[in-house]
């Protein structure tokens, strides 16, 4: 199965790596190699996650890399990541 980043998620991504390397490049790369690395897992294993109980979706789950929340829609033939975001941060209403 393949995963596939969504624009969204790359722009979280992307933002986060900004974020972190304000104070230090090297760490903002680590984190945003964690944050990548761990989502390759999901295409052999795409129901590791739990589901996001605040969509109440079988098919829309999370995993937790560090601080940050994953949030993933399991589709027939991919798995589409939808957001990363912080844990501290509240979700939107919905997501796409």
């Amino acid at each position: 199965m393949n995963v596939h980043w969504t624009n969204r998620s790359v722009e979280q991504l992307m933002a986060i790596y900004e974020y972190i390397a304000r104070d230090s490049q090297l760490y903002a790369k680590r984190t945003a190699d964690k944050l990548t690395r761990c989502t390759e897992k999901l295409a052999d294993f795409p129901k590791m996650g739990r589901k996001v109980k605040e969509y109440d979706a079988d098919e829309i789950r999370e995993i937790f890399e560090g601080q940050y929340r994953i949030i993933y829609r399991i589709k027939p033939k991919q798995i589409d990541i939808l957001a990363v975001i912080h844990g501290a941060r509240l979700l939107p209403d919905t997501i796409e």
